[in-house]
């Protein structure tokens, strides 16, 4: 069995977007084979390839069983790589792979759910209390050299609506319960979710809109997901509201978000991810007042991220190499 490694050379707008990433995102050799140590007989009969970009993409994809990736060169895949079976995305979302009209038969596509969980809560939780005590504005005041008083009680009994109960808003949902938060969940079915007090579908989004202190977007971009929160679902939130988006750029409507906090009706906004990245610098983003950018580092753990990555990556190797159903498989009609 054949394994090929795709890693990227960071590039503006790509994926990773800084130098900085392209460290933390890079699988290597030594990255690889520690990891492996883990799982015992594993690398028996197992070759890996591990290359950047598309060096020695038909080359070594024509006798590849198993991709390891973050994106592929989709054109004629079936005759590039007649061997291929499974496509390991080293992300959660797999919006840049849409429309996956390109998938050969008999391929499966994995994602990376579930490894950026404990990051992701703990950011979610941050961010949250961050809008509660005011940060946004005070940020903003510091800028301008303004030293206003701006008080806050304790979070206990205020309301957070998280769009998206995955594995990232899951997560953030365990981290605001247990301070007295009620915790609103809003999914595709409506189905329960550990840390959620109550669970709605989207359908019935705007019903609970007015409600939220803080709205936490942690969506993937699907086509069901594009636009969901547009303007006029922003209107229907309170002044004093605040948002925070951990997902998808195009999940939200971010100039009306902008003219909103410019306008005073709503009160905060904290922002990791953005479409292109890194942010262009006439951006008006840079500038609108009470609005925190942070460079998409919400979920993404600088140390653990690979070695979390290669132990899922792993563990549905040996589900593959045993025919068993693999772990985080992708819908393609869904898009997640």
């Amino acid at each position: 069995m054949k394994i090929h490694v795709k890693n990227n050379r960071w590039a503006p707008g790509s994926f990773p977007n800084t130098p900085e990433g392209e460290e933390v995102f890079t699988i290597t050799e030594e990255r690889f084979s520690n990891a492996l140590q883990q799982f015992d007989d594993l690398g028996d009969g197992v070759e890996v390839a591990i290359d950047w970009d598309t060096d020695n993409w038909k080359s070594s994809m024509s006798d590849a069983d198993v991709l390891l990736t973050w994106d592929l060169p989709t054109e004629n895949l079936a005759e590039i790589a007649p061997n291929l079976k499974w496509i390991h995305c080293i992300g959660a979302g797999v919006e840049h792979m849409l429309p996956m009209d390109w998938i050969p038969p008999g391929v499966t596509i994995t994602n990376n759910k579930g490894v950026h969980a404990a990051k992701a809560g703990e950011f979610g939780l941050m961010a949250v209390l961050m809008l509660h005590s005011h940060m946004p504005a005070v940020m903003t005041n510091q800028r301008n050299k303004i030293y206003d008083s701006l008080y806050a009680t304790p979070i206990k009994g205020k309301t957070a609506v998280i769009l998206g109960t995955g594995s990232l808003g899951g997560a953030i949902a365990m981290q605001l319960q247990p301070l007295g938060v009620n915790v609103i969940g809003v999914n595709r079915s409506g189905q329960a979710v550990d840390g959620c007090n109550q669970v709605i579908p989207s359908s019935k989004l705007e019903s609970v809109l007015p409600k939220a202190d803080y709205l936490v977007a942690a969506t993937p971009d699907t086509p069901e997901t594009r636009g969901l929160l547009n303007k006029s679902r922003l209107d229907l939130m309170k002044p004093s509201a605040g948002i925070i988006n951990i997902g998808r750029e195009a999940v939200m409507d971010y100039e009306a978000l902008c003219n909103k906090l410019e306008e005073g009706s709503l009160a905060g906004a904290i922002l990791d991810v953005f479409s292109p990245e890194p942010v262009e610098q006439d951006s008006r983003l840079w500038n609108t007042k009470n609005l925190v950018i942070t460079p998409h580092i919400s979920a993404d753990d600088g140390d653990a991220y690979i070695p979390l990555t290669l132990n899922l990556f792993f563990e549905n190797l040996n589900r593959f190499k045993q025919a068993k159903a693999l772990l985080n498989p992708i819908d393609p009609e869904r898009g997640y």
